[in-house]
């Protein structure tokens, strides 16, 4: 991120206040990874909000490396995850989690067998070592359990699935299926909430069927609650933070042989198959072997397979100038449902990376890199397709593949066609950093694909694909060819701006939200954060809902803009904003029907109270059944922190 004009500062650095933040989530911001459609600063006034941000950051660096897990660490971890193990994630990427989401996965997780050695204590002072931050510094209260002797309603299947709540990933549903139009959605009132036990933020987006509501969490935990109560059936513990949505099989209404299974990866590159009834896991796989692989996407499911896309962290650690940046590129792998079993997997970068030049601190450079698959798949079935949106190079040399689209065959995996937008964008963490060392000469800009592709159909039949980029333009291309049909700058665009997560889109038009926040960067013109809708036959604007600048006043890390993706229910979009309030707009001209702030306090199913924050990532409200389902509190890239799952109804008349 060029020309930022904050303080610039270490990564270690950051993310020691990163995790050092974890015990108050209502008060700190906690930035930690960087990704797609969102601040990869490492601004320390950006993180602290104040002007003492070197003395905070030092002194959180200092505690952690004075605890006594290091040295357990040390001597029993450091050999595998200094990079002698190739998939042993680096030390950093484990440290996006929680002390008792570590502590868990050394327990009675996949690192079980490893840790045996280690006695309890040092179980324990190695995660909160890991962690940067004490067990039982968050709250940890258990979910109440449901008294349902049956899981699953087998007569109720999926009315909208995956990340895009269908397999066109435009975020549209039904007043029948959804409940929610114009007419009701200005009553809508909080049903219950929840805080999740031992996280400081939510952002993975719910799934609702057979009855159940399926939700990943920030500990790490897949969380089957009931849709009504809140109560839980159960939970299972994958290997690291689950910020993907959660996908599900389809089945038949009342098919009594139906065994459906639930799909999501993890912040750690895995991922996994587990029944729907049960939590039972069924299988669970590492989706790259490079150390720093992660899955942030909804994995989608068709006609038998899974296909995962995989992005990485690595970005982050070029902050490093002993960094040997970088070796990671996206990809799609396409599993069977039923084992697991790899059936292909698509680079976004073919070529091996090689060592292209040393940085001034001597230290190799690698490349090329980067182009990672942030966002869900979307399939075309018509076509045999899927579309994915890239990421940008983050080292020399620039390839065609970096912020592009892409068209891959689902039974073979080949390339069908890519769309390049912005060519030459060559960007990583250390340009915004005291040490820039092993910036590339390009510098950016990093206008990534973050957001999820659209399939839509225009009224002349003309099957288009929509991309929303960072860079603050949506691009629509023929489904068939890739060609460019039509372009809109709706936005500023930034690293802090155009569309982060996610847009929607019905038979008339693509719904884009907005954040243009500020990022330090100089601008010739005006931000337009807020809900635009464009025509999606000619990308003429059709109107424009410009974001309230008059809610935060003076609270930190709150900002006018829509980062988090949006959902259209009927004639109504639900919209939620970087303030922390949800809106709904009506999709004929924008106006406003519902207001409500997510970061108020509410009383939760287990007696607590939480708030939410900011609304953001590709955790979209899911509809259904009369219920709006809204995950509050991304907490990370200058943004509120928080800790809210809020289920939203129509009042009985």
């Amino acid at each position: 991120m060029p020309n930022h004009p904050f303080p610039r500062f270490s990564l270690a650095a950051l993310i020691a206040i990163t995790l050092a933040a974890c015990g108050d989530s209502q008060r700190a911001a906690a930035p930690a990874e960087p990704e797609a459609g969102a601040d990869k600063s490492t601004s320390a006034e950006a993180v602290t909000g104040n002007s003492d941000g070197v003395a905070a950051i030092n002194a959180a660096r200092t505690t952690r490396e004075s605890l006594p897990g290091k040295a357990v660490y040390e001597r029993a971890c450091v050999s595998c995850h200094n990079g002698a193990v190739k998939k042993a994630p680096h030390k950093d990427m484990i440290g996006l989690m929680t002390p008792e989401a570590i502590l868990a996965v050394l327990e009675t997780g996949v690192m079980q067998a490893n840790a045996a050695a280690l006695s309890p204590d040092e179980r324990k002072q190695v995660s909160e070592y890991l962690a940067g931050a004490a067990l039982g510094t968050v709250s940890a209260t258990a979910i109440p359990a449901c008294n349902a002797a049956s899981v699953l309603d087998l007569a109720k299947p999926p009315k909208q699935r995956g990340n895009g709540m269908g397999e066109r990933n435009n975020r549209r549903i039904s007043k029948a299926d959804g409940g929610i139009d114009a007419t009701n959605a200005g009553s809508l009132k909080p049903l219950w909430s929840l805080k999740f036990p031992g996280a400081i933020r939510a952002r993975s987006q719910p799934t609702l069927a057979g009855g159940v509501l399926f939700v990943g969490s920030h500990n790490g935990n897949v969380y089957a609650l009931d849709p009504l109560k809140g109560c839980q059936h159960w939970a299972y513990q994958a290997g690291g933070e689950v910020r993907t949505g959660i996908a599900i099989d389809s089945w038949e209404a009342g098919d009594a042989n139906a065994k459906p299974r639930l799909y999501f990866g993890d912040v750690l590159g895995y991922a996994y198959a587990i029944d729907a009834a049960t939590g039972q896991q069924l299988w669970r796989v590492r989706a790259d072997e490079h150390p720093n692989a992660t899955i942030t996407g909804t994995p989608a499911v068709y006609n038998g397979k899974v296909f995962v896309p995989v992005s990485s962290l690595e970005v982050s650690l070029a902050a490093d100038p002993a960094y040997e940046c970088c070796t990671a590129s996206g990809s799609v792998a396409a599993y069977d449902v039923t084992n697991g079993n790899l059936l292909w997997q698509t680079f976004t970068i073919p070529e091996k990376p090689k060592v292209q030049s040393q940085n001034r601190a001597g230290t190799n450079m690698w490349g090329p890199s980067g182009a990672t698959v942030w966002n869900a798949p979307t399939i075309d079935g018509k076509r045999n397709q899927l579309y994915i949106g890239t990421g940008e190079n983050m080292s020399s040399p620039a390839t065609l593949t970096s912020d592009a689209i892409f068209a891959i065959d689902m039974d073979s995996g080949k390339v069908n066609w890519t769309f390049q937008a912005t060519p030459n964008d060559v960007w990583n963490v250390a340009c915004d950093t005291e040490n820039d060392h092993s910036c590339p000469p390009e510098g950016g800009p990093d206008f990534d694909f973050g957001a999820g592709t659209m399939l839509v159909t225009t009224a002349a039949g003309n099957d288009l694909v929509l991309a929303g980029q960072k860079s603050g333009f949506v691009h629509a291309l023929d489904a068939a060819t890739g060609a460019l049909e039509w372009q809109r700058e709706v936005g500023r665009g930034g690293i802090q701006g155009g569309v982060h997560f996610g847009m929607s889109a019905d038979d008339k038009n693509v719904y884009v939200p907005i954040t243009d926040m500020a990022d330090g960067r100089v601008y010739t013109k005006d931000a337009k954060p807020g809900l635009h809708a464009v025509d999606i036959g000619t990308g003429e604007i059709a109107w424009y809902a410009a974001a309230p600048t008059n809610v935060c006043g003076d609270r930190p890390f709150c900002h006018p803009g829509i980062s988090q993706a949006v959902t259209l229910a009927a004639d109504v979009v639900i919209a939620g904003g970087m303030d922390g309030v949800l809106r709904i707009h009506k999709s004929s001209d924008g106006s406003e029907l519902l207001n409500l702030d997510t970061t108020q306090e509410f009383t939760t199913v287990t007696g607590e109270s939480t708030r939410g924050g900011s609304l953001g990532g590709a955790a979209a409200a899911v509809v259904q059944d009369g219920l709006v389902i809204i995950s509050s509190g991304y907490g990370i890239y200058n943004h509120m922190p928080g800790n809210l799952l809020l289920v939203l109804s129509v009042p009985a008349s």
